[in-house]
């Protein structure tokens, strides 16, 4: 029941205090005005009255939010049978009949908690008022309209599935369940994040697989998030990663079902959101920027050449701007003359120094390729080779830069794309590797590689090291690293990851 009209008024500022400093009443046009109350000035909050037929004092009222719900299952499931429906008289009608004898729907609840009903009708549920009962039924109804399955864009499959993750958490979850038959082992965990925007989040993992103390630790880490309203799974990324002013990620993240299947059979934890088609896992470890979905649906022996591939353009990316300006200002000596003799006669000319080149067409990358980012494809793509030919080659002819420097900064910008993950800390450690090489050569160089090693080695995720596992001498720990073994050869899983069961294969009898 209304406490008093006073509280009434108060409560009325703030919808959390409203709905636990207030019951139910046995009034249906009580119950109804306290929702009015509650959500005024909401006008896609829709309220149907309805009485059945043969004993008009059976009286109804259905409240649904325009847009989120299913129509048809209202019209046919919940309005139609209470209203057309030979029921008893209303003295012999408790709510519990009207719920499992005449609602034909698979989900029905019945409450008196408003903290749930309030919740239960902003995610696409339908309330049922029943006159005469102090509490009411919350009826799944959800039908708002989704994005059609697609293959990520950012994450491309040659042999693997063609599906990715959509803004729906349960369809997520529904694709999820699909690759993972695991019976009873499979555990999916609901939270609900943001002190405001209640946003439905899903913990997954297998049990028996994942480590236990890491689970409890990201429990303990999402209870600690007191932001009002959780849009994406980049807001959880920032609060619950460790080493959070490092350029490196210690949350991985994907649009592939079929990764995040994968990460769970090797012990890591998911977390997905509602209204976001990111999935993170975690443990995240340092290898893992280098592996790709596809190298597990192609041969070994190319998915290996791949992951080489990309650790070398790693390497590449963030070395040659320093190594060259260090070459070329500090120790002309050690290259060969001819080469030497070439790069100078190139620069004849040239207004700036090598630090200025550097750094000027660098920027100008950034700035072309962020730009193309944000264009339609299209567009995008032709931007991407004017900025690329025509003005490198403009440039080069005004001697306003040099075409060593040219060769350089595309050779840096196309290593570089080949770990999109990465491409932040690439920026940063381009920059700080050209800075030191610019002062003392190639040992500023040598200095920064080795505390990029000191940090790398220095970070955890979740309690996991960061280098995991090319700290370790195993060969059965390496054998998914800088290359892929042949599965007969993988027959355990990730030390420090998998470390509740190892086992992920019998050893293969010759």
């Amino acid at each position: 029941m209304y406490k008093n009209s006073r509280k009434n008024k108060a409560v009325a500022s703030n919808q959390a205090s409203r709905t636990t400093e207030y019951d139910l009443s046995d009034s249906i046009e009580q119950n109804e005005a306290f929702f009015h109350e509650l959500f005024k000035n909401d006008d896609m909050v829709v309220y149907r009255h309805f009485e059945n037929q043969s004993d008009p004092a059976i009286k109804c009222c259905a409240i649904f939010v325009a847009g989120m719900v299913n129509s048809e299952i209202i019209n046919e499931n919940i309005i139609w049978p209470i209203i057309s429906k030979v029921l008893p008289k209303k003295s012999q009608l408790p709510l519990e009949v009207i719920q499992t004898q005449v609602i034909m729907a698979h989900d029905v609840q019945k409450t008196k908690d408003l903290h749930k009903l309030t919740e239960a009708l902003n995610t696409g549920n339908t309330l049922l008022l029943y006159d005469g009962a102090v509490e009411a039924l919350i009826i799944n109804t959800q039908g708002w309209q989704t994005r059609a399955i697609t293959e990520p864009e950012n994450e491309k499959s040659l042999r693997g599935p063609k599906e990715g993750f959509t803004e729906s958490l349960m369809m997520n979850l529904s694709m999820l369940r699909r690759k993972l038959n695991t019976y009873h082992q499979s555990k999916f965990k609901f939270k609900s994040l943001g002190s405001r925007a209640h946003t439905k989040a899903c913990i997954c993992y297998i049990e028996g697989l994942a480590n236990p103390a890491i689970l409890a630790e990201l429990e303990k880490r999402l209870d600690q998030i007191q932001l009002d309203g959780i849009l994406g799974t980049g807001y959880i990324d920032e609060f619950i990663k460790d080493a959070p002013l490092s350029p490196f990620k210690t949350i991985g993240s994907t649009e592939r079902p079929d990764v995040v299947a994968g990460k769970m059979l090797e012990g890591r934890i998911a977390l997905l959101l509602e209204g976001s088609p990111v999935a993170l896992t975690l443990p995240h470890i340092f290898i893992e920027y280098f592996q790709s979905g596809d190298d597990y649906y192609i041969n070994f022996f190319f998915s290996s050449i791949s992951r080489i591939i990309r650790i070398t353009s790693f390497i590449f990316t963030i070395s040659v701007p320093a190594i060259y300006l260090a070459l070329t200002n500090f120790h002309p000596e050690i290259l060969p003359t001819p080469l030497l003799l070439s790069i100078s006669a190139a620069r004849q000319g040239v207004a700036f120094p090598t630090i200025i080149e550097l750094l000027v067409l660098g920027f100008a990358f950034e700035i072309i390729r962020e730009a193309g980012n944000r264009m339609p494809t299209t567009i995008g793509q032709a931007l991407s080779i004017v900025g690329a030919l025509i003005l490198g080659q403009a440039a080069v002819e005004a001697r306003i830069v040099s075409a060593p420097m040219v060769i350089v900064t595309g050779l840096t910008a196309v290593t570089g794309l080949m770990i999109p993950g990465l491409s932040g800390a690439i920026i940063i450690l381009r920059f700080i590797f050209v800075i030191l090489a610019t002062f003392i050569g190639f040992y500023g160089y040598i200095f920064g590689m080795i505390g990029l090693l000191l940090h790398l080695f220095d970070i955890r995720s979740f309690g996991v090291p960061y280098m995991t596992p090319l700290n370790s001498l195993n060969l059965q720990d390496i054998k998914d690293t800088v290359v892929r073994a042949p599965w007969w050869y993988m027959e355990n899983r990730p030390k420090f990851i998998g470390i509740m069961n190892r086992v992920r294969q019998s050893p293969k009898k010759f």
